[in-house]
Formats: C-alpha cells, sequence, structure tokens
C-alpha cells in the first residue's frame, strides 16, 4: 500500500495545493449558515492533513475550499490543542514587531524569515456558532497571522523582498520538477 502524501493525501486527507495555483491567491468569502455541515466535514480533515504534512496550520483556500476558515496546532509541549477558527479576524496588532522563520504547506521546503505583530488580538467562531476569543504571542500569534493571511490570498513570501522571493519560488519550480521526474 502507498503511502499518503501532500498530493496523493489517504482517505481522510485532502490535497494541498501548491503555489502556483491561482486559488492560494484568491479572497475567501465568509462561511455563512448555509456552509455549516461543509466546514463541520471539512474541519477534522484539514486538521488530519495539517498533522500528516506535518505542519502547525493550515487555511482552507491550500485544500482548494475558498472559504474564511483556517486551523492551527502548534503542539505546545507536544500536546494536541487544535483551533478550528471559522471567519476569524484580528482585532488588534502590537505595536512590537517580531521575526521568525516561516514556512508554508504550499510552498514545500521553502522557508524565510518574516518580521509581523509580535502579538494578536482575535476573534472567531467555532464549529457550533459560538464567539470565541483570543490573545496570542510567540509562535502562536505568529502562525495565525500566517493562516489568515491565506484567507486574503496572502502567502508569506509576500512579507520578504522580491530578491528572496524570487529567488525562493524559483527553487520551488526546480524541486517541484525534480520530483515529477523522480515520480515517473
Amino acid at each position: 500500500m502507498s503511502e499518503a502524501t501532500p498530493e496523493r493525501p489517504g482517505p481522510d486527507l485532502l490535497p494541498i495545493l501548491i503555489v502556483p495555483d491561482a486559488r492560494l491567491r484568491q479572497k475567501c468569502r465568509a462561511v455563512g449558515p448555509a456552509d455549516a455541515d461543509v466546514v463541520r466535514a471539512l474541519a477534522p480533515r484539514m486538521l488530519a492533513t495539517m498533522y500528516k504534512a506535518p505542519g502547525i496550520g493550515l487555511a482552507a483556500p491550500q485544500v482548494g475550499q475558498l472559504l474564511r476558515m483556517c486551523v492551527v496546532d502548534i503542539q505546545k509541549d507536544d500536546v494536541r490543542e487544535p483551533l478550528i477558527l471559522v471567519n476569524p479576524e484580528i482585532t488588534a496588532v502590537s505595536k512590537d514587531l517580531s521575526t521568525r522563520e516561516e514556512g508554508c504547506l504550499s510552498l514545500p521546503g521553502q522557508y524565510a524569515d518574516v518580521t509581523r505583530p509580535a502579538e494578536v488580538k482575535l476573534r472567531w467562531l467555532d464549529l457550533d456558532g459560538s464567539k470565541q476569543e483570543l490573545h496570542a504571542d510567540g509562535l502562536l500569534a505568529t502562525c495565525l497571522q500566517h493562516e489568515l493571511d491565506h484567507l486574503d490570498g496572502v502567502l508569506f513570501v509576500d512579507h520578504i523582498s522580491a530578491l528572496k522571493r524570487n529567488m525562493l519560488l524559483r527553487k520551488l519550480a526546480k524541486d517541484m520538477k525534480l520530483r515529477q521526474r523522480e515520480a515517473m
């Protein structure tokens, strides 16, 4: 039996879109009441896909769903504490900045230092439609901002210089061609 990969997911996993897929650059629409069943079915599959990849965040557009939804789990102390965020929005950011190395499941193997606000306040709906709020700092703040960027068609490479971005995207294209050749 073959191993599941982002390109060939298992039965509960979802295929992860890879740059330059145009859906990664589209702005997502708000989740409405009519989307409740879709979102409830999508959330566990997104979490399973994120954990298998492995990653610490995954936004709906990365799996081809243009809905304002993402899942996050930084797995502090190796304990799973997943957040499922529906219609998330940042309500406040700190003036202090933090620079962290970021990567993305849609840009496999590519990493760059990105500077973002060090702390954020966030609100969203959970799967039951209840309002939630959170103040985050550190890795969680970075991860949340990264995933919310996806909902607006923004990638982490949009936060770095054009020179670094172009180098990274060329390397990704080269890596993907090599993977395709090896798969044949």
